[in-house]
């Protein structure tokens, strides 16, 4: 269980990177293709820090992300630095997720089976 400090660290680090993702200028990162940061995990040291990274795009677009995220950790780790006021700034790891393409697969279904419902309802 990551203690109270390592979670208030990992909302500030989500919120950090998320916003500075329109400020990022690699072109692996693409801005307009719903890319979303989806939790981040402190050690309990506050020496790592797993930032899972989903595109709406699918998978593979957010493998090809998390590439421009590792070559912009430097900018990221200092930024997060400087927001927080630490002295070592937690060595940023960046994991593909693919939670987005799913729940957005789990919402189609969910509509196929309410318009199957009231087309059957409409039957009766």
């Amino acid at each position: 269980m990551a203690s109270h400090k390592a979670g208030r660290m990992s909302e500030d680090i989500k919120r950090i990177i998320s916003g500075k993702i329109r400020d990022l200028k690699d072109p692996r990162i693409n801005k307009n293709g719903m890319l979303t940061i989806v939790r981040c995990d402190v050690a309990g040291d506050g020496s790592y820090c797993k930032v899972y990274v989903s595109s709406f795009e699918g998978y593979e677009a957010a493998k090809e992300a998390v590439k421009g995220f590792e070559s912009a950790s430097g900018f990221l780790k200092r930024e997060i630095s400087n927001v927080l006021g630490l002295r070592r700034s937690p060595e940023l790891r960046f994991i593909a997720d693919d939670s987005i393409e799913h729940s957005a697969q789990i919402n189609e279904k969910l509509k196929s089976i309410i318009t199957d419902e009231k087309e059957d309802s409409d039957e009766a």
